[in-house]
């Protein structure tokens, strides 16, 4: 009888989430840097006497040795690069926030398998923001949002109209439409939000952290259910996190 020769390999990840399997063992999601998303059996890592359990737990940044396996890899190895998940989870804010990056990260790269360093590199980028307190956690995800959304190839209009280019900025804002709209394109239904939110999105996707965090609360709020409406939109579905998130 033949069989398939397993193939080994090591990669460095974030564990985006994590599901019973059996009675001892657990299936990481896992976004490394080198091959996208993974999914893997971690076997016996729910038993007390588990050597490397706490290290796959979500927020849990990696180095893994893996091995292929028919259905689904199985991990070997797996040592802790650093674990941002006491420091995330201890404050409301950002054990919020950190859930809604993790869960964006799992929902935008859908094809396993499939590289994207610019999604891994994002979403260590907003884990550490997030467990340093560099910037308001707010902020932080809305930042990584719409990052996120420019990866995977919806980054919204904020200038020039989403549906004919001309140079803004414009008054009109729609969400189907992709972002701001000029007044011959813009569709029935469109929203006029303030133009100083707009200035907000766009320091919070260029990362001039002075001019986002300068924002009053008010455009803060506005900026949120604009970056969650166009990513829901995308997704064609809520995100069960995004709705949970504490922007006291």
């Amino acid at each position: 009888m033949s069989t398939t020769p397993q193939s080994l390999y090591r990669d460095e990840g974030v564990v985006l989430r994590t599901q019973k399997l059996g009675e001892a063992d657990r299936i990481i999601t896992v976004l490394t840097r080198r091959h996208g998303k993974v999914r893997a059996v971690a076997k016996g890592v729910r038993r007390t006497k588990s050597k490397f359990g706490a290290r796959l737990e979500p927020f849990s940044h990696v180095d893994l040795q893996l091995y292929t396996g028919r259905n689904l890899d199985v991990v070997s190895q797996a040592e802790s690069i650093r674990s941002y998940g006491q420091a995330v989870v201890s404050d409301y804010p950002c054990y919020t926030a950190g859930t809604a990056v993790l869960e964006t990260a799992d929902r935008l790269t859908a094809e396993e398998k499939e590289p994207s360093l610019r999604m891994f590199l994002l979403v260590i980028g907003a884990l550490r923001a997030l467990a340093e307190r560099s910037h308001p956690a707010p902020l932080v995800l809305d930042a990584f949002l719409l990052r996120a959304m420019s990866v995977a190839g919806w980054e919204p209009a904020l200038t020039a109209c989403a549906r004919c280019g001309e140079d803004g900025p414009h008054r009109h804002f729609s969400v189907p439409a992709g972002g701001s709209v000029c007044r011959e394109c813009r569709p029935a239904g469109s929203g006029m939000p303030s133009q100083v939110t707009l200035e907000l999105l766009e320091a919070l996707l260029a990362g001039d952290w002075a001019r986002a965090e300068a924002s009053e609360a008010a455009q803060r709020r506005e900026g949120s259910g604009l970056v969650a409406a166009l990513l829901q939109w995308h997704l064609e579905r809520g995100l069960r996190s995004l709705a949970l998130v504490d922007r006291s």
